[in-house]
């Protein structure tokens, strides 16, 4: 029986070590080739909030986008819709994030996970402003903040997890169009 419980915990493991090896590895994203295979929705209902939203991938011209659209509630302990992409072989000569996006008028965020935020309430953001038209937002990774106090007070690029889209914070629509993510 024992072994049964250690032959389980292996393959476990070794699917874990597995999947993660193939980890998106792109510095760019440009929501081309399937990017719900990439791309991930989740909203605060996983912690019993109350907001809703969705993700939709589409394509304009020669812009592939991913459109975040949804009403952000901070009812019953909520407050965020996002979309997650995970990320892996970042170095550490990486210093911004660069978008390209348009929305309605809103303030959003960007959240990064990394091998330091071990909860799932720890996070590193930074805010961006989006208007009717495209435009390029560049954010320095040194302007993150942290969530807590436990967590360190800088990002060393090349721990980074995760890049989410988040719509967050307090009670608005979300309506937010991006074209690229890229680490630069």
């Amino acid at each position: 029986m024992n072994f049964f419980f250690t032959f389980i915990k292996l393959i476990f493991f070794s699917f874990l070590s597995f999947s993660m090896g193939f980890a998106d590895q792109k510095m760019t994203d440009n929501f081309s080739n399937n990017p719900e295979q990439r791309w991930i929705f989740f909203a605060d209902t996983v912690m019993g909030g109350r907001s809703s939203g969705n993700v939709a991938f589409g394509k304009l011209s020669n812009n592939n986008f991913a459109h975040l659209s949804g009403v952000v509630t901070t009812e019953n302990n909520g407050g965020f819709i996002q979309i997650r992409k995970k990320v892996s072989g970042l170095n550490n000569s990486v210093q911004a994030i660069n978008l390209k996006a348009k929305g309605n008028n809103e303030i959003y965020h960007i959240f990064l996970r990394t091998s330091g935020t071990i909860l799932p309430w720890q996070y590193y953001k930074a805010e961006f402003k989006v208007t009717n038209n495209w435009r390029k937002i560049k954010i320095p990774i040194s302007e993150f903040e942290r969530s807590s106090s436990f967590l360190s007070k800088s990002i060393k690029p090349n721990t980074i997890k995760s890049v989410g889209l988040v719509a967050f914070g307090r009670n608005f629509k979300a309506d937010l169009y991006v074209s690229e993510v890229a680490f630069q």
